[in-house]
Order: structure tokens, then sequence, then C-alpha cells
């Protein structure tokens, strides 16, 4: 049998318990996951087609395998040739999300699923694609299999986690070069971008970065200038090769003073507390009381915020660990034992009147604790070398 990309065992296992006889992947990252990585270049991050969109489809019949297929764009041939999918079934026919739904629907029904209790992704499925799925599968039954997709990547592979752990680094890496190459007179805006270039000569795809200078607490990129003995918050997330890599870093124009210092320790300790409460089998929400915990005795509690979230193919994934992070959802795992290869993202940050202080880091949970990536350069970065 052809090996496939991720844990069958398990996917058939979560499956079963949320009652669904096939999964029909639509999102980027499930069927990038299922796929072992492939995307159609051509569409990889420009996905609209004329003026309708590109809509992969995986389809996963449970237990089954050697029933599995592929439904992808009326061109792709040009990518499955030269990296063909696993599934024993590739068919390259749609030009719009409806025609892919209907290309789904034909290989459902040829399987004798037609009545079958299918998984789709709600958040991923365009509404004329939900409505060609339900005329042409009239008596199926249609559930939400998102929370069973997310729980499947929640445990990295080996590969997954060198990519993580590359992506970390690179960031890192870029954010210090960024930070050796700012100057006072500088705008935030020119720093985004000195920040944007450093990342792509690294190989990754920059996403965002929220900075915030000097007094200002309002992160969005803006033609402040960083003056004399400003701070400089860089917290920035980008893809490496389909992964996220998020961290936060800090630099200084000149020496910090007294306050920053002490702002910056409260951060660290918190960050280090919470680091702590990490390893396999340990309840998830502990991350969340250890971090509590520390910020209960600091001088500036009040201005300290805490937050921890699972990331990977997705900035915010499982493990899911509170309902009150920003963005909010269902603290599926919160009361769950954290597992080896987990991926949690764990950020500290001060919001004071002398300024914005944060750190952010990636680690990586493991037997016995947690492996941190990217860990370097977590003090205070002076600009320009």
């Amino acid at each position: 049998m052809t090996l496939l990309p991720f844990d069958r065992e398990r996917l058939d296992a979560l499956l079963d318990t949320a009652g669904v006889d096939v999964a029909l992947a639509t999102s980027p990252h499930n069927t990038r996951y299922l796929l072992g990585g492939y995307r159609f270049f051509l569409y990889a991050t420009l996905d609209g087609i004329g003026m309708d969109r590109y809509m992969p489809v995986v389809g996963y019949v449970a237990g089954l395998p050697d029933q599995a297929f592929y439904v992808g764009a009326g061109n792709e041939d040009w990518g499955t040739e030269i990296d063909p999918p696993w599934t024993p079934t590739v068919a390259n026919v749609s030009w719009t999300a409806a025609s892919a739904a209907e290309a789904a629907a034909d290989q459902l029904r040829e399987r004798g699923l037609g009545r079958a209790r299918i998984g789709v992704e709600p958040p991923y499925l365009p509404s004329d694609a939900a409505q060609a799925l339900e005329r042409e599968l009239p008596h199926a039954t249609f559930v939400d299999v998102g929370q069973a997709l997310e729980d499947l990547r929640a445990v990295k592979s080996e590969l997954e986690l060198d990519l993580m752990r590359e992506g970390a680094t690179a960031v890192v890496d870029a954010m210090l070069a960024t930070f050796d190459g700012v100057s006072e007179g500088m705008t935030e805006i020119e720093v985004v971008e000195r920040l944007r270039n450093e990342q792509t000569v690294r190989g990754l795809r920059f996403g965002y970065c929220l900075i915030a200078s000097g007094s200002g607490l309002n992160r969005a990129p803006s033609d402040r200038v960083v003056g004399p003995g400003d701070a400089v918050s860089l917290d920035s997330g980008a893809d490496h090769l389909g992964y996220v890599a998020d961290l936060t870093r800090m630099g200084v124009a000149g020496q910090p003073d007294g306050r920053q210092r002490d702002l910056f320790d409260q951060v660290a300790h918190v960050q280090r507390a919470a680091r702590g409460a990490i390893a396999a089998g340990r309840r998830g929400g502990d991350v969340f009381d250890a971090a509590a915990a520390a910020i209960a005795d600091l001088p500036d509690r009040d201005q300290l915020s805490f937050l921890a979230h699972g990331t990977g193919l997705l900035s915010h994934e499982a493990p899911r660990l509170t309902e009150t992070g920003s963005p909010p959802y269902p603290a599926t795992h919160r009361e769950h034992p954290l597992s080896a290869g987990m991926v949690i993202s764990v950020e500290t940050h001060a919001s004071a009147r002398e300024g914005f202080v944060k750190l952010e880091d990636t680690v990586i949970v493991t037997a016995d604790g947690c492996e941190a990536c990217g860990d370097h350069g977590r003090g205070w970065n002076v600009l320009g070398g």
C-alpha cells in the first residue's frame, strides 16, 4: 500500500468518533496536509480563476485509503505530473468551486457513497459549492469535519518539526538583521519593509509585522520616526514551506533604561513560568495557570497579558487552550494532556505608558518539557549593531 503522508490510523479513529464516512477537505491547509505538502504552484497564493476561485478537494473515505481521490483545476496536470498525489484517483477537471464540488460528488456516487455522512469544512466551502454538493447528493448528510482534521494535525511529524525549527530560526535571524540595519530617524514603515526583505532573502514568505516603537501602543506600521532611546517591538509571522513562524523580539535605540529593563524582566519571568509548565502529559490549561500565578506576583501585573496557542499550518490551531484570546475560540484542549510533537506559541506583553514590550516564543512539546525554536535574540537588541 502507498505510504500516506499522515497518520492513517489516527485519522480513521477521529472520523469514527465524529461519525463521518468520508471527509472532503477544501481548505488550503488541510488539502496541503493530506497531500503531504502539495499545492498547485499556479494558484498557491493567487487563487482567483476568472470570476471564480481555485478550490481543490481531497476526498478520504474512512478506512479505505485506496478509494481516496483528488479534484484539481482544469490545467493542474502541469502540477500533478511533476508531483503526483498519493491518491489513487486524480481528476483535474474544475474551473470553479461549484464544478469542483460536482466532480467530488461524482467520485462519491461512483463509490456508492451517495447516502453517506460526509464531513466538509464550512468556512472553506463557498456557498455555491455547498449548494452543488447538496443538489448532487440529496440523500447525504453533511457535517463539520474541521475539528477532526485539526486534531489530526495537532501532533507534528519530525519533518514538520524540522520545518518549524527552520522557519522560527529564519524569522529571528531576519529580525536581528533588521535591528542591526535600523537607525534613528527611520519610520516604522521603513523598518517593516526592511524586515520583509530580510525574510525574503532567507526563503520566507512575509506575512505581517506588528510594530510598536517609543511610547506608542498602536502596532500598525506608521510614519512614526524611531527616536533616541526608543524601544522597538517586532512581532512577525512568515510562511516557511506552508508552516507559520511567528515570534517577537525587542530592539532599542541605544541602551535600555531602567524602566525598559524592568518591564522586559517581568515579561521574561512570565515566559519562563509558562514554558516550565509545558511537557507531554501535562494538562493544557497548566500553561495559563502558571502564567497567571507568575503575573500575580509582579508589580506591573495590571499591564501584563499572556497568551498561548497552537501553531503549525495555521497561526492559531490545536492545541486550543483558552477561549479568551485573540482571536477567541473554544478551549477544546484545555482539560486534555499535551502530547509530544505539539507546537505552542507562548507570548507575554506589557502595555505601559513607557511603551510596548513583548516576547513571543515557539516551543515543541517533548516528553520531559519543551524545545524552543529560534530561541536567540531574546534580550535587548541594540539598533544599528
